[in-house]
Protein backbone atom coordinates (compact mmCIF):
# COMPACT_ATOMS: atom_id res chain seq x y z
CA UNK A 1 0.00 0.00 0.00
CA UNK A 2 1.54 3.34 -1.02
CA UNK A 3 1.68 6.02 1.66
CA UNK A 4 1.27 9.78 1.17
CA UNK A 5 1.78 12.72 3.47
CA UNK A 6 -0.45 15.76 2.86
CA UNK A 7 0.41 19.05 4.53
CA UNK A 8 -2.59 21.35 4.85
CA UNK A 9 -4.91 18.37 4.53
CA UNK A 10 -7.82 20.07 6.33
CA UNK A 11 -8.05 22.72 3.60
CA UNK A 12 -10.10 22.62 0.41
CA UNK A 13 -7.47 20.90 -1.75
CA UNK A 14 -6.22 18.67 1.03
CA UNK A 15 -9.67 17.25 1.67
CA UNK A 16 -10.31 16.43 -1.99
CA UNK A 17 -6.81 15.00 -2.40
CA UNK A 18 -7.20 12.82 0.69
CA UNK A 19 -10.45 11.43 -0.74
CA UNK A 20 -8.76 10.70 -4.05
CA UNK A 21 -5.74 8.99 -2.51
CA UNK A 22 -7.92 6.85 -0.25
CA UNK A 23 -9.90 5.76 -3.32
CA UNK A 24 -6.59 4.80 -4.94
CA UNK A 25 -5.69 2.54 -2.01
CA UNK A 26 -3.23 4.87 -0.26
CA UNK A 27 -2.42 5.04 3.40
CA UNK A 28 -2.88 8.79 4.03
CA UNK A 29 -1.08 10.83 6.67
CA UNK A 30 -2.43 14.34 7.22
CA UNK A 31 -0.26 16.99 8.86
CA UNK A 32 -1.96 19.67 10.96
CA UNK A 33 -0.46 22.69 12.65
CA UNK A 34 -1.00 22.95 16.39
CA UNK A 35 -3.38 25.87 16.90
CA UNK A 36 -6.00 26.78 19.48
CA UNK A 37 -8.67 25.45 17.12
CA UNK A 38 -8.20 22.86 14.38
CA UNK A 39 -11.09 22.65 11.93
CA UNK A 40 -11.86 19.19 10.57
CA UNK A 41 -15.16 20.11 8.85
CA UNK A 42 -13.91 19.30 5.37
CA UNK A 43 -12.47 15.92 6.32
CA UNK A 44 -14.71 14.71 9.13
CA UNK A 45 -16.30 12.11 6.81
CA UNK A 46 -12.89 10.49 6.20
CA UNK A 47 -11.03 11.47 9.36
CA UNK A 48 -11.12 7.96 10.83
CA UNK A 49 -9.31 6.66 7.72
CA UNK A 50 -6.43 9.13 7.98
CA UNK A 51 -3.47 9.23 10.35
CA UNK A 52 -3.36 12.80 11.69
CA UNK A 53 0.03 14.08 12.85
CA UNK A 54 1.14 17.45 14.27
CA UNK A 55 3.74 19.39 12.31
CA UNK A 56 4.60 22.88 11.16
CA UNK A 57 6.35 24.31 8.10
CA UNK A 58 8.02 26.76 10.50
CA UNK A 59 9.67 23.87 12.40
CA UNK A 60 11.95 21.65 10.33
CA UNK A 61 12.56 19.24 13.21
CA UNK A 62 8.86 18.34 13.26
CA UNK A 63 8.98 17.67 9.51
CA UNK A 64 12.00 15.40 9.85
CA UNK A 65 10.33 13.44 12.64
CA UNK A 66 7.17 12.93 10.57
CA UNK A 67 9.14 11.66 7.57
CA UNK A 68 11.25 9.34 9.73
CA UNK A 69 8.28 7.89 11.58
CA UNK A 70 5.74 7.49 8.77
CA UNK A 71 8.03 6.93 5.75
CA UNK A 72 5.75 8.28 3.01
CA UNK A 73 6.31 7.47 -0.65
CA UNK A 74 4.80 10.80 -1.71
CA UNK A 75 4.54 14.22 -0.08
CA UNK A 76 2.00 16.81 -1.20
CA UNK A 77 2.79 20.25 0.19
CA UNK A 78 -0.52 22.12 0.23
CA UNK A 79 0.08 24.04 3.47
CA UNK A 80 0.59 27.79 3.14
CA UNK A 81 -0.65 31.19 4.16
CA UNK A 82 -2.89 30.97 1.13
CA UNK A 83 -5.02 34.13 1.13
CA UNK A 84 -3.65 36.90 -1.10
CA UNK A 85 -5.35 39.73 0.80
CA UNK A 86 -3.85 38.58 4.12
CA UNK A 87 -0.37 38.55 2.61
CA UNK A 88 -0.44 42.36 2.45
CA UNK A 89 -1.01 42.65 6.20
CA UNK A 90 1.21 39.66 7.12
CA UNK A 91 3.99 39.70 4.51
CA UNK A 92 6.75 38.32 6.76
CA UNK A 93 4.61 35.43 8.06
CA UNK A 94 3.53 34.68 4.48
CA UNK A 95 7.19 34.50 3.46
CA UNK A 96 8.14 32.28 6.39
CA UNK A 97 5.41 29.73 5.67
CA UNK A 98 4.67 29.92 1.96
CA UNK A 99 8.28 30.45 0.83
CA UNK A 100 10.80 29.22 3.41
CA UNK A 101 8.46 26.47 4.58
CA UNK A 102 8.98 24.82 1.20
CA UNK A 103 12.74 24.79 1.74
CA UNK A 104 12.38 23.26 5.18
CA UNK A 105 10.23 20.45 3.82
CA UNK A 106 12.41 19.80 0.76
CA UNK A 107 15.53 19.73 2.90
CA UNK A 108 13.86 17.33 5.33
CA UNK A 109 13.11 15.02 2.39
CA UNK A 110 16.71 15.33 1.18
CA UNK A 111 18.01 14.38 4.62
CA UNK A 112 15.56 11.59 5.45
CA UNK A 113 14.76 9.90 2.12
CA UNK A 114 15.55 11.54 -1.24
CA UNK A 115 13.48 8.87 -3.02
CA UNK A 116 10.25 10.47 -1.76
CA UNK A 117 8.24 12.05 -4.56
CA UNK A 118 7.30 15.65 -3.79
CA UNK A 119 4.48 17.88 -5.04
CA UNK A 120 4.65 21.66 -4.56
CA UNK A 121 1.48 23.73 -4.80
CA UNK A 122 2.51 26.62 -7.03
CA UNK A 123 0.00 29.28 -8.06
CA UNK A 124 -1.16 31.32 -11.02
CA UNK A 125 -0.63 34.37 -8.79
CA UNK A 126 3.06 33.98 -9.66
CA UNK A 127 2.25 35.32 -13.13
CA UNK A 128 0.68 38.47 -11.63
CA UNK A 129 1.09 41.28 -14.14
CA UNK A 130 1.05 38.88 -17.03
CA UNK A 131 3.50 39.26 -19.89
CA UNK A 132 1.65 36.90 -22.25
CA UNK A 133 -1.82 35.43 -22.66
CA UNK A 134 -2.52 32.61 -22.02
CA UNK A 135 0.06 31.74 -19.39
CA UNK A 136 2.01 28.50 -19.77
CA UNK A 137 4.92 26.78 -18.04
CA UNK A 138 7.50 28.98 -19.80
CA UNK A 139 5.74 32.31 -19.12
CA UNK A 140 7.92 34.62 -16.98
CA UNK A 141 6.67 35.38 -13.48
CA UNK A 142 5.70 38.89 -12.38
CA UNK A 143 4.04 38.51 -8.94
CA UNK A 144 1.94 41.38 -7.61
CA UNK A 145 1.51 40.48 -3.94
CA UNK A 146 3.62 39.14 -1.07
CA UNK A 147 1.75 35.87 -1.56
CA UNK A 148 2.71 35.72 -5.23
CA UNK A 149 6.34 36.52 -4.42
CA UNK A 150 6.42 33.78 -1.76
CA UNK A 151 4.95 31.27 -4.20
CA UNK A 152 7.62 32.17 -6.78
CA UNK A 153 10.30 31.37 -4.18
CA UNK A 154 8.60 28.07 -3.35
CA UNK A 155 8.39 27.21 -7.03
CA UNK A 156 12.03 27.95 -7.83
CA UNK A 157 13.44 26.28 -4.71
CA UNK A 158 11.54 23.16 -5.79
CA UNK A 159 13.20 23.35 -9.21
CA UNK A 160 16.55 23.96 -7.51
CA UNK A 161 16.28 20.91 -5.25
CA UNK A 162 15.14 18.78 -8.19
CA UNK A 163 18.17 19.77 -10.23
CA UNK A 164 20.69 19.89 -7.36
CA UNK A 165 19.75 16.70 -5.50
CA UNK A 166 17.95 14.69 -8.20
CA UNK A 167 14.67 14.70 -6.28
CA UNK A 168 11.41 13.73 -7.94
CA UNK A 169 10.03 17.18 -7.14
CA UNK A 170 7.22 18.69 -9.20
CA UNK A 171 5.38 22.00 -9.09
CA UNK A 172 1.77 22.22 -10.20
CA UNK A 173 0.99 25.79 -11.29
CA UNK A 174 -2.69 25.69 -10.45
CA UNK A 175 -5.00 28.46 -11.55
CA UNK A 176 -7.96 29.42 -9.37
CA UNK A 177 -9.93 26.37 -8.33
CA UNK A 178 -13.07 26.52 -6.23
CA UNK A 179 -15.67 24.27 -4.63
CA UNK A 180 -18.28 24.23 -1.85
CA UNK A 181 -15.31 23.63 0.49
CA UNK A 182 -13.62 26.93 -0.42
CA UNK A 183 -12.91 29.20 2.56
CA UNK A 184 -15.41 32.00 3.13
CA UNK A 185 -12.63 34.61 2.84
CA UNK A 186 -12.18 33.88 -0.88
CA UNK A 187 -14.25 36.03 -3.24
CA UNK A 188 -16.00 33.13 -4.99
CA UNK A 189 -17.25 31.57 -1.76
CA UNK A 190 -18.03 35.01 -0.33
CA UNK A 191 -20.28 35.58 -3.33
CA UNK A 192 -22.10 32.25 -3.26
CA UNK A 193 -22.58 32.35 0.51
CA UNK A 194 -24.04 35.86 0.39
CA UNK A 195 -26.21 34.96 -2.60
CA UNK A 196 -27.65 32.13 -0.50
CA UNK A 197 -28.17 34.46 2.49
CA UNK A 198 -29.87 37.10 0.34
CA UNK A 199 -32.09 34.51 -1.35
CA UNK A 200 -33.17 33.21 2.05
CA UNK A 201 -33.79 36.72 3.42
CA UNK A 202 -30.83 36.63 5.80
CA UNK A 203 -28.88 39.52 4.22
CA UNK A 204 -29.51 42.44 1.90
CA UNK A 205 -26.07 43.27 0.46
CA UNK A 206 -22.60 42.00 -0.30
CA UNK A 207 -19.47 44.19 -0.23
CA UNK A 208 -16.74 43.48 -2.74
CA UNK A 209 -13.64 45.07 -4.24
CA UNK A 210 -12.60 44.96 -7.89
CA UNK A 211 -15.30 43.45 -10.11
CA UNK A 212 -13.24 43.64 -13.31
CA UNK A 213 -10.49 41.18 -12.32
CA UNK A 214 -10.58 38.13 -14.58
CA UNK A 215 -9.66 34.63 -13.47
CA UNK A 216 -9.46 31.11 -14.87
CA UNK A 217 -11.77 29.26 -12.45
CA UNK A 218 -11.97 25.47 -12.25
CA UNK A 219 -13.20 22.81 -9.83
CA UNK A 220 -10.88 21.77 -7.00
CA UNK A 221 -11.96 18.13 -7.26
CA UNK A 222 -10.61 18.05 -10.82
CA UNK A 223 -7.37 19.81 -9.93
CA UNK A 224 -6.25 17.45 -7.17
CA UNK A 225 -6.34 14.60 -9.67
CA UNK A 226 -3.72 16.51 -11.66
CA UNK A 227 -1.53 16.69 -8.53
CA UNK A 228 -1.65 12.91 -8.16
CA UNK A 229 -1.01 12.31 -11.87
CA UNK A 230 2.14 14.46 -11.71
CA UNK A 231 3.73 12.22 -9.09
CA UNK A 232 2.97 9.09 -11.14
CA UNK A 233 5.21 10.25 -14.00
CA UNK A 234 8.67 8.75 -14.53
CA UNK A 235 10.26 12.20 -14.79
CA UNK A 236 9.34 15.24 -12.64
CA UNK A 237 8.10 18.21 -14.65
CA UNK A 238 6.11 21.34 -13.88
CA UNK A 239 2.58 21.74 -15.22
CA UNK A 240 0.00 24.51 -15.62
CA UNK A 241 -3.42 23.27 -14.49
CA UNK A 242 -6.27 25.44 -15.76
CA UNK A 243 -9.44 25.44 -17.86
CA UNK A 244 -8.20 27.81 -20.55
CA UNK A 245 -11.26 30.07 -20.05
CA UNK A 246 -11.41 33.33 -18.13
CA UNK A 247 -14.30 35.10 -16.42
CA UNK A 248 -14.57 38.35 -14.46
CA UNK A 249 -15.77 38.70 -10.89
CA UNK A 250 -18.78 40.49 -12.37
CA UNK A 251 -19.54 37.43 -14.52
CA UNK A 252 -19.31 35.24 -11.41
CA UNK A 253 -21.80 37.57 -9.70
CA UNK A 254 -24.11 37.51 -12.70
CA UNK A 255 -24.14 33.71 -12.85
CA UNK A 256 -24.64 33.26 -9.10
CA UNK A 257 -27.43 35.83 -8.69
CA UNK A 258 -29.28 34.95 -11.89
CA UNK A 259 -29.31 31.28 -10.82
CA UNK A 260 -31.59 32.26 -7.91
CA UNK A 261 -33.56 34.77 -10.04
CA UNK A 262 -32.01 37.92 -8.56
CA UNK A 263 -30.25 40.93 -10.13
CA UNK A 264 -26.78 41.40 -8.64
CA UNK A 265 -26.92 45.18 -9.23
CA UNK A 266 -29.52 45.41 -6.45
CA UNK A 267 -27.27 43.91 -3.80
CA UNK A 268 -23.58 44.51 -4.55
CA UNK A 269 -21.68 47.41 -2.94
CA UNK A 270 -18.11 48.11 -4.02
CA UNK A 271 -15.97 48.79 -0.96
CA UNK A 272 -12.45 50.26 -1.17
CA UNK A 273 -11.41 48.16 1.82
CA UNK A 274 -11.41 45.10 -0.42
CA UNK A 275 -9.24 46.59 -3.15
CA UNK A 276 -5.69 45.21 -3.40
CA UNK A 277 -2.73 47.65 -3.35
CA UNK A 278 -1.63 46.05 -6.65
CA UNK A 279 -4.20 44.17 -8.69
CA UNK A 280 -3.81 41.13 -10.92
CA UNK A 281 -6.10 41.97 -13.82
CA UNK A 282 -6.12 38.86 -16.00
CA UNK A 283 -5.19 35.22 -15.49
CA UNK A 284 -5.91 32.46 -17.99
CA UNK A 285 -3.87 29.30 -18.28
CA UNK A 286 -2.83 27.02 -21.11
CA UNK A 287 -3.24 23.42 -19.83
CA UNK A 288 -2.21 21.76 -23.09
CA UNK A 289 0.99 20.24 -21.64
CA UNK A 290 -0.99 18.61 -18.82
CA UNK A 291 -3.51 17.34 -21.34
CA UNK A 292 -0.83 15.82 -23.53
CA UNK A 293 1.50 14.35 -20.90
CA UNK A 294 -0.88 13.61 -18.00
CA UNK A 295 -4.08 12.95 -19.90
CA UNK A 296 -5.75 15.50 -17.63
CA UNK A 297 -8.66 17.76 -18.48
CA UNK A 298 -11.28 19.62 -16.43
CA UNK A 299 -14.74 18.06 -16.15
CA UNK A 300 -16.77 20.84 -14.46
CA UNK A 301 -17.74 23.99 -16.38
CA UNK A 302 -17.77 27.52 -14.98
CA UNK A 303 -21.58 27.56 -14.83
CA UNK A 304 -21.72 24.14 -13.16
CA UNK A 305 -19.14 25.24 -10.60
CA UNK A 306 -20.99 28.43 -9.63
CA UNK A 307 -24.31 26.64 -9.34
CA UNK A 308 -22.78 23.80 -7.34
CA UNK A 309 -21.46 26.33 -4.82
CA UNK A 310 -24.73 28.27 -4.59
CA UNK A 311 -26.73 25.07 -4.07
CA UNK A 312 -24.32 23.96 -1.36
CA UNK A 313 -24.52 27.27 0.51
CA UNK A 314 -28.32 27.38 0.36
CA UNK A 315 -28.44 23.87 1.83
CA UNK A 316 -25.83 24.80 4.44
CA UNK A 317 -27.92 27.74 5.66
CA UNK A 318 -31.18 25.79 5.54
CA UNK A 319 -29.57 23.09 7.69
CA UNK A 320 -28.34 25.68 10.19
CA UNK A 321 -24.66 25.16 9.41
CA UNK A 322 -21.82 27.67 9.41
CA UNK A 323 -19.36 28.31 6.56
CA UNK A 324 -15.82 26.89 6.60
Amino acid sequence: MPKALITGFTGQDGSYLAELLLSQGYDVVGMVRRTSTIHYHRVEHIQDKITVVPGDLLDQVSLIHILEEHKPDEVYNLAAQSFVQTSWSQPVFTGEVTALGVTRLLDAIRLVDPKIRYYQASSSEMFGKVVEVPQKESTPFYPRSPYGVAKVYGHWITVNYRESYDLHATSGILFNHESPRRGIEFVTRKITYHVAKIKLGLADEIRLGNLDARRDWGYAGDYVKAMWLMLQQDEPRDYVIATGDTHSVEEFLQEAFSYVDLDWHDYVVQDPRFMRPAEVDLLVGDPSKAGKELGWEPTVSFRELVRMMVDSDIKLLQDGGTPM
